[in-house]
């Protein structure tokens, strides 16, 4: 199913059985539906199986998981940042699932960079920056979500992933393929669902709340930027989206409106290359997306500080939202080769 290695499981299990007390969960800041799922997931596991787990996440978040008031013991760590420096603190264990890299943890970056204790990392992104032992990476599944569900099959703890736990995991891997639209291709990823609904994930569920709880504000929004703000160079096969602080605070913006934004370019015949720009108070939040074999995670950390999966990267950028697009723009003509192939390889 994935390459999540037994043999480390069963070392994991064993020092798990005599050391650990306290167990932390911890994401990326701006945690996304595979970030929240496959978090929320193993934490409703491991709370069955008989340990003390907390979730933290750094940031807010939109509520796209289904009933989440049945989900205890987790908390947003930029409400409540003593306690959450004290259960880092305090932690025996600490999960770190969806990135590789400290830096994507915000403000909680130094608690875990002087975390020393066990630590096990379950990711899909390339090049993890993040040493242990336990370490269970694997970029061709499609989430972490679905990662993280061979994972908890592999520890024996299957018997403890009950209706919640199997929704909350079908919710990242929904939300890291958008409904099965990319990242989709494997059989495997379907034989994990269907065990999922098995256990009770309700999938209907899951698509009314990753789809279907629009806000007024969040359409009012996304009409402006796709009628205002989106640029298209045929040329280039690419297009780009931009927002300003001012424009995101006009359309009352909450955590995850832009969600799925740099995705809508793509869906226009001939684009290959789609680019959101998003203007906070500290720097501009980049998101790429491609189709084919233009790989964006190369073009982001080449340009803009960052990475990220083949087909979908983020980056971000210390210069004005106005110097940053023009960037972006003035790297296309170099780029122009690539983005032809792909657009003939799919015309």
């Amino acid at each position: 199913m994935t390459n999540i290695n037994k043999d480390t499981c069963h070392a994991l299990l064993e020092w798990i059985r005599g050391n650990a007390g306290k167990v932390v969960i911890l994401t990326h800041a701006n945690p996304d539906g595979d970030a929240l799922g496959s978090s929320l997931g193993l934490h409703s596991v491991l709370l069955q199986a008989g340990y003390q787990s907390t979730v933290i996440f750094p940031t807010d978040f939109p509520p796209i998981v289904p009933e989440l008031d049945n989900y205890s013991n987790w908390m947003i760590a930029e409400k409540h940042e003593k306690e959450a420096h004290r259960l880092m603190e305090d932690a025996d264990l600490l999960f770190l699932l969806d990135f590789n890299d400290p830096k994507r943890t915000g403000k909680l970056r130094k608690n875990l960079e002087q975390f020393s204790k066990a630590i096990v990392l379950i990711d899909h992104h390339p090049l993890p920056l993040i040493e242990t032992p336990f370490l269970f990476s694997d970029t061709k599944v499609s989430s972490t979500a679905e990662l993280v569900y061979d994972f908890i099959l592999k520890m024996g703890w299957r018997i403890f992933l009950n209706r919640d736990g199997a929704t909350a995991l079908l919710t990242g891997i929904t939300a890291d393929t958008a409904s099965f639209s990319h990242n989709a291709a494997r059989s495997e990823l379907y034989l994990a669902v269907a065990g999922l609904i098995a256990l009770g994930a309700d999938q209907h569920k899951v698509q009314e709340a990753l789809f279907n709880t629009n806000s007024e504000e969040r359409l009012r929004l996304l009409g402006h930027t796709l009628s205002e703000k989106m640029i298209i160079l045929p040329e280039y096969h690419a297009a780009c989206i931009s927002l300003t602080k001012e424009e995101l605070k006009k359309f009352k913006f909450k955590p995850g409106d832009t969600e799925g934004f740099v995705n809508y370019p793509l869906s226009i015949k001939g684009i290959i290359f789609s680019s959101f720009f998003m203007e906070n108070e500290e720097k501009i939040k980049i998101s790429f997306r491609s189709k084919g074999g233009f790989a964006v995670n190369e073009f982001s950390a080449l340009h803009f500080g960052g990475g990220g999966h083949f087909n979908a990267a983020g980056g971000e950028s210390k210069q004005s939202l106005t110097e940053a697009v023009e960037k972006w723009r003035s790297l296309l003509p170099s780029y122009s080769d690539k983005l032809d192939n792909e657009y003939l390889k799919q015309a």
